[in-house]
């Protein structure tokens, strides 16, 4: 219920905001001025996809809008665990109950970029998808700029439908694959086709993940397997009055409780199907490690996971934890691009690897990982969270890694190169948008290589690009 009280509130505020802008209310750009964005995401809570995600988004608009014509600004749930990223961008603080804000802060500034990887969807928090929807309708609302930057659409709640087919109409959708246009296409969102943009990230050096692990006990030689569990079974989050009443007053639900009236999906069949999955991706490793010798490490990329990577620790007997709230996201990444091989159910966690040839194997809660594998051509390597014999599946995929590394590596160097092809578009977009928002405003000119619409790159995706310069011909 408190769900659709949220959405209707959201709602209800962009119809607002149309009403006042008619009136005059509101702040446009004009020449002379900074262009002040708003960027719209779920950061302050070391989401590590997420947090390097809207890094990559701020990093391309400096160099494509001019770090000196933009004044940015990016949601934080938490200053403690949002210091020291986000470059020079005013962090401003997303309060839990959200739409007020919404209606206060998208009118301080000329347009939001909605930042967020699952924009569109059920599968976590309606009021997430929510929040989304109400930042791009409230700035499209007072005829400002509203992008919706690489983002992922799937099943989403009727209302929320609803919701998408009305407000998102007038503005700029690019979704990061074409199952997102295709969901999107169906409640008539025109979109522009993308992809994520976590693909340029730069991390710290290698030697830092090299010494990191050896600080761990790695001897510096043995293949290292990162595994990079989640819980894919107490979503949704829902938010719940009632719930946080008795919660407060007799310290119920503490067990699903995530955070002020918000709580995760609990009760028996959640708790059974967590334990299934921990103690198959825990025996496919044990397995695995029978017939090769790896140095296992566990990667919590969201603090959620810490308690998926203990209890998996437990059951391989044992393996160093590297968690997001004790490791930055440049600490993070850096980490995984040194070992050899992953398995993971976290999306970032692959696409952050990457570029630095860790071999990955992906099991899968929802279309994410799918689409990805799909697109590298690794569907074999591919499993469901909740697939009957996981364990045999996940030491028969490790084996194919083995088996063709070469092959799988090549294969991921292209899919590379052509995200960043992809991303390099989407500057396009938002110039062209912007362009056309704002006219006067001043935009580059000249004959721009595609690399000039990317945030600068690092060391490992210029030797890709060399390695696989037939891709860009093609």
């Amino acid at each position: 219920m408190m769900d659709f009280v949220l959405e209707a509130w959201v709602g209800a505020l962009i119809e607002l905001n149309k009403l006042e802008w008619t009136l005059g209310a509101g702040h446009a750009w004009k020449p002379g001025e900074k262009l002040k964005l708003l960027c719209a995401g779920y950061n302050g809570m070391r989401n590590t996809g997420s947090d390097l995600r809207v890094e990559e988004i701020l990093r391309q608009m400096r160099r494509i809008l001019g770090a000196d014509n933009i004044d940015l600004s990016v949601m934080t749930q938490d200053f403690a665990l949002t210091r020291g990223y986000f470059g020079d961008a005013r962090q401003v603080r997303l309060p839990d109950v959200f739409p007020p804000f919404l209606h206060s802060e998208v009118r301080k500034n000329h347009g939001v970029v909605a930042c967020e990887g699952s924009m569109f969807k059920s599968k976590f928090a309606n009021a997430l998808t929510a929040m989304m929807i109400g930042a791009l309708g409230i700035a499209a609302a007072q005829n400002k700029l509203s992008v919706a930057y690489g983002a992922e659409a799937g099943d989403m709640d009727p209302f929320l439908q609803q919701m998408c087919r009305r407000y998102c109409g007038d503005s700029l959708v690019i979704t990061r694959n074409v199952e997102s246009q295709e969901v999107l296409g169906k409640l008539g969102v025109a979109t522009e086709l993308g992809t994520d943009t976590a693909w340029t990230f730069e991390p710290l050096g290698p030697e830092y993940g090299r010494k990191a692990l050896r600080d761990a006990g790695w001897d510096g030689k043995t293949p290292v397997l990162a595994i990079c569990p989640i819980n894919p079974f107490f979503w949704p989050v829902s938010a719940s009055v009632t719930k946080w009443l008795a919660h407060s007053v007799a310290g119920a639900y503490k067990k699903s409780y995530y955070r002020t009236i918000y709580f995760h999906r609990s009760g028996p069949a959640v708790d059974a199907a967590y334990e299934k999955y921990l103690s198959e991706m825990a025996e496919g490793v044990r397995r695995y490690r029978e017939t090769r010798n790896v140095f296992p490490i566990l990667v919590a990329m969201e603090m959620l996971d810490r308690d998926s990577c203990a209890r998996i620790g437990d059951k391989i007997g044992g393996a160093p934890l590297f968690s997001s709230d004790h490791f930055n996201m440049y600490e993070i990444v850096s980490i995984l691009r040194e070992c050899d091989r992953m398995l993971s159910s976290r999306f970032h966690a692959i696409v952050g690897s990457m570029p630095g040839g860790v071999l990955s194997v992906g099991v899968t809660m929802d279309e994410r990982i799918r689409n990805l594998m799909r697109e590298r051509g690794h569907e074999h390597l591919l499993m469901r969270v909740d697939e009957p014999d996981l364990a045999d599946k996940i030491v028969t995929a490790l084996g194919a890694l083995d088996a063709g590394a070469d092959e799988v590596r090549c294969a991921m160097g292209r899919c590379v190169v052509r995200n960043l092809q992809m991303m390099a578009r989407m500057g396009v977009y938002l110039e062209d948008s912007v362009s056309r928002q704002y006219p006067e405003f001043p935009v580059r000119t000249g004959v721009l290589g595609w690399e000039e619409y990317l945030p600068p790159l690092g060391p490992a995706l210029r030797q890709l690009l060399e390695r696989h310069s037939g891709v860009l011909a093609a």
